[in-house]
């Protein structure tokens, strides 16, 4: 992909740390919507490259204004981008995510928040079976470009299944993420995006693996 990350990027946010205030960003807003336009052109040039193998059903650029009603941190504005990129449902299952931050950039993938119904199908899959799942995650490409397994985990086991299972160490997941952490230099690299894309078209296994758990029954039958 011949597109580059501004560097200004980092400038503004670097800045913004330490002026995260409404006056200061009013001052700067024209700076801030024009470094916004070129990232969500970059956004929607990845869009264009992933759906030469995948069907993208969104892309959402967040919005920089942090909810604060429910945090400590009363600061109004967030010293990121994110942008994520979301598969057409109910078939395809999965999203892609982007974050630019200075000392803080990565990319992932996988399942953030699933539903209930949906983190409960995959635990049972799981619980029955991880021999596909294990064995695609430890495939030489796919651990170089994604490295291991991460998301958040009940302690012991989720209710209504054994702490002892051979597979709890995945059943007692409550996310199934992978993470790749970049550093400045690497993201503002002029392949970088090449990069991102290449990782985001080898975690298609995983995902081809999860749409399939997530359109069957445990019997294997499609709910679609």
């Amino acid at each position: 992909m011949q597109v580059q990350i501004n560097p200004d990027i980092f400038n503004f946010f670097s800045s913004l740390k330490t002026n995260n205030n409404r006056e200061w960003f009013d001052a700067q807003k024209p700076r801030f919507k024009a470094l916004e336009k070129e990232f969500k052109e970059i956004g929607v040039a990845l869009q264009s490259k992933l759906n030469e193998t995948d069907s993208i059903d969104q892309l959402k650029l967040f919005r920089i204004y942090r909810d604060v009603r429910f945090s400590n941190d009363k600061t109004p504005f967030k010293t990121h981008f994110g942008m994520s990129f979301s598969r057409q449902k109910p078939a395809l299952r999965g999203g892609y995510y982007i974050h630019i931050q200075p000392g803080g950039s990565f990319i992932a993938t996988g399942f953030w928040d699933p539903s209930k119904e949906d983190l409960l199908r995959i635990r049972k899959e799981l619980e029955t079976d991880a021999d596909e799942l294990r064995t695609l995650m430890a495939t030489e490409n796919f651990k170089k470009a994604w490295g291991n397994l991460e998301g958040e985990e009940v302690k012991t086991a989720p209710k209504g299944f054994s702490k002892e299972g051979a597979n709890i160490d995945l059943v007692r997941k409550k996310q199934y993420l992978f993470i790749q952490n970049f550093t400045d230099e690497e993201v503002l690299a002029p392949d970088f995006m090449t990069q991102v894309l290449d990782r985001f078209v080898k975690i298609r296994p995983f995902f081809d693996y999860m749409s399939s758990v997530l359109t069957t029954d445990l019997n294997g039958v499609s709910l679609l």
